[in-house]
């Protein structure tokens, strides 16, 4: 039983790292022995595929299936997220950051106000509760 990968994720992963610019020349690839489970089979042929991208000096080994062929499809898929989130790592950042200012001037529902009010009544209760009891002099 042969186990590959889908021409759609193929082409997906082509069209990804053309947008990127990364270039199967400016990749550096080995074959090493994997480690760990998988037994005789592991330990016989070379299935960790390891690579390196040549113009940002971004390193990945990959040795999650038994299949030389699949790793080296899930290395690529691993380097081109990482160029990616390094490329465009500082847009994100902005927009995560005034989506938090967004969230925060945003008005809050009629149920979380009363859930606020709520708790502000409770707290209220306990702090009454601890009010010094008085107690009957002991002059009568």
């Amino acid at each position: 039983m042969q186990i590959g990968i889908s021409k759609t994720k193929k082409d997906a992963l082509k069209k990804k790292m053309q947008n990127l610019g990364i270039r199967e020349e400016d990749l550096k690839e080995k074959f090493i022995r994997s480690s760990g489970k998988g037994g005789q089979k592991v330990n016989k042929t070379s299935t960790c595929v390891y690579l390196k991208h040549a113009p940002t000096g971004i390193e990945v080994k990959c040795q999650r299936e038994r299949s030389q062929a699949l790793n080296r499809f899930l290395a690529r898929r691993i380097l081109t997220n990482k160029i990616e989130t390094l490329m465009l790592g500082r847009l994100s950042e902005e927009r995560q950051r005034i989506e938090k200012i967004r969230r925060q001037k945003r008005k809050r529902s009629k149920r979380a106000k009363e859930k606020i009010l709520a708790a502000k009544r409770k707290q209220s209760e306990k702090k009454k509760l601890r009010e010094a009891v008085e107690t009957p002099s002991e002059s009568e």
